[in-house]
């Protein structure tokens, strides 16, 4: 039983201290490889400056590791947009990327719509509402794919500091420990060493990704990373120890609804044709007591972007 366990769980992994960043671009000279680096963003004016400031000074002036930087903007209402752009990242809006197909609400829906904005040969994807963000966090992810031809996608892991209301500190991540590792171990014991399965900072080959299809919403890095292993195998995936991330947690109810789109998205794939009500209900005191409030779980998927026409004329032109 031990050496099933310790089968399913190499995982190829790395720190990344193992690449040096010298080393990594040497690797990028050589290759020839470009790195688009893509930030999802939804009303983060208070952090999605700062992290595209990080990368613009260490991986585009100090070295050229990064090729460009896009944040796209997924209908924020406050200063996204221009503080993005003001950092020096070229902006794009959710709502003008493939406007014959109306875009739905969703982080996925916004990182599918990014491949026909961007043009590196790697895409690293980096979610907006980080703090004391580093650049090791792209440098770190995107080492692999430079140096070992093997490798498809990698995925950051790092610890998740959480300090709740009531001060008590612990580990963040609760979506991931209480949904996504039981789902994971029981259905696909292979993953079961990825340490941050649903985090946002992960990096893969665009011939990759324009094979996958993307749930439109929380689930898309759960559905990404099955979806990966299916037509990758795992020795084409793989994690580096990027530190500590640090970022706004979300209340428990909007953890429950993560919770829910990432359960539908593993369903979704275990078994087409055999799926639970999408609705998720949960509880609310009001002034009568708890009131009910029903929302509705991300069902849509986007097909791989290689079956959409403007992509395949994008390639071609």
């Amino acid at each position: 039983m031990l050496e099933e366990v310790e089968h399913w769980l190499s995982t190829r992994s790395w720190s990344v201290a193992d690449r040096p960043l010298h080393q990594v671009v040497a690797a990028k000279q050589r290759t020839g490889r470009t790195i688009s680096v893509v930030l999802p963003a939804l009303n983060e004016e208070e952090t999605v400056g700062d992290i595209v400031a990080v990368i613009r000074h260490d991986l585009v002036e100090r070295v050229p590791l990064v090729d460009e930087i896009v944040v796209v903007d997924s209908g924020s209402t406050d200063r996204t947009s221009e503080v993005a752009a003001r950092a020096g990242a070229r902006v794009v809006h959710r709502d003008d990327i493939l406007p014959r197909l109306p875009a739905v609400p969703g982080k996925g829906e916004v990182l599918w719509r990014s491949l026909l904005v961007t043009s590196g040969d790697i895409l690293c994807f980096v979610d907006a509402d980080l703090r004391e963000f580093s650049s090791d966090f792209v440098s770190g992810i995107v080492g692999p794919l430079l140096t070992d031809p093997d490798i498809d996608l990698v995925k950051a892991m790092y610890d998740r500091p959480f300090t709740g209301a009531s001060g008590v500190s612990g580990q963040g991540g609760r979506v991931t420990e209480l949904m996504a590792r039981p789902l994971l171990n029981m259905h696909w014991p292979q993953l079961a060493g990825f340490v941050q399965p649903l985090g946002g900072e992960y990096a893969a080959r665009r011939s990759l990704l324009e094979q996958l299809p993307f749930p439109v919403g929380y689930g898309v890095e759960l559905g990404m990373l099955v979806d990966a292993l299916h037509l990758a195998g795992l020795n084409a995936l793989a994690q580096v120890d990027v530190g500590v991330r640090r970022h706004r947690h979300q209340d428990g109810q909007a953890l429950g609804r993560m919770a829910a789109a990432i359960y539908r998205t593993a369903q979704l794939r275990l078994a087409r044709g055999h799926l639970i009500r999408p609705a998720l209900t949960q509880f609310e005191r009001g002034e009568d007591g708890f009131e009910p409030r029903t929302y509705s779980v991300d069902t849509e998927e986007r097909p791989p972007m290689v079956e959409i026409a403007e992509y395949a004329d994008r390639k071609v032109a």
